[in-house]
């Protein structure tokens, strides 16, 4: 899920500075009164309400799997996601699971779903 825009959070955490009640900026904002607070304490704290980075490191099994797996389903089109992670373990020596190989396959736009 993205973050909320850093405009929106600046919008909600002056409308609680000029005395607003909270209730009705959450209802203003579609926001939840939590999700006001946070801001208001990150803004307390940090002098910002600009979103965190998300934790974890980048993916780099990804890339390299959409790299090589257009040329793969072009001699392969109606391989399972298991074939699919079989391959590239033997091609390059790194496993993935079903669920790294089936939105590899998505963001190529690929469909799995047999032809009639």
């Amino acid at each position: 899920m993205k973050p909320y825009s850093e405009e929106l959070r600046e919008r909600v955490v002056r409308a609680v500075a000029i005395g607003t009640p909270r209730d009705e900026v959450a209802a203003t904002f579609a926001v939840s009164v939590p999700t006001i607070e946070r801001w208001l304490r990150l803004k307390r704290e940090t002098g910002s309400v600009a979103s965190k980075p998300v934790p974890g490191p980048v993916a780099v099994k990804t890339e390299a799997v959409m790299a090589a797996l257009p040329e793969r389903l072009v001699e392969h089109a109606d391989a399972t996601l298991g074939e699919h992670c079989a391959w590239w373990r033997e091609a390059s020596g790194v496993a993935v699971s079903p669920a790294t190989m089936s939105r590899a396959l998505t963001r190529l736009g690929w469909t799995r779903k047999e032809s009639r």
